[in-house]
């Protein structure tokens, strides 16, 4: 491998050829560059991981919403959700 700005080059036929091995270096920090014709055309190096996603929390709101009883939200739509779910009598 031939090294440029203390980054190691190595041609298009040797990264074929070794590019798992060329892969295992970079990600172990060992960042290199594939020339095409003596010409440097892409560097590759490892990347960080993405920082992981907040789970989602189930029941996270338990107590802070109240369906009324009786007269109130459930029985107002009551005939609706039966008819469009295909359970009305």
């Amino acid at each position: 491998m031939k090294t440029a700005n203390n980054i190691a080059m190595v041609n298009m036929h040797e990264a074929k050829t070794n590019l798992s091995k060329l892969v295992d270096k970079a990600a172990k920090g060992e960042s290199f560059i594939i020339a095409k014709a003596g010409k440097p055309m892409v560097r590759v190096t490892a990347i960080d991981e993405a920082p992981a996603k907040p789970q989602k929390r189930f029941g996270f709101m338990k107590g802070q919403i109240v369906i009324p009883e009786g007269n109130g939200f459930k029985d107002d739509f009551k005939d609706y959700i039966e008819d469009i779910f295909g359970l009305s009598k």
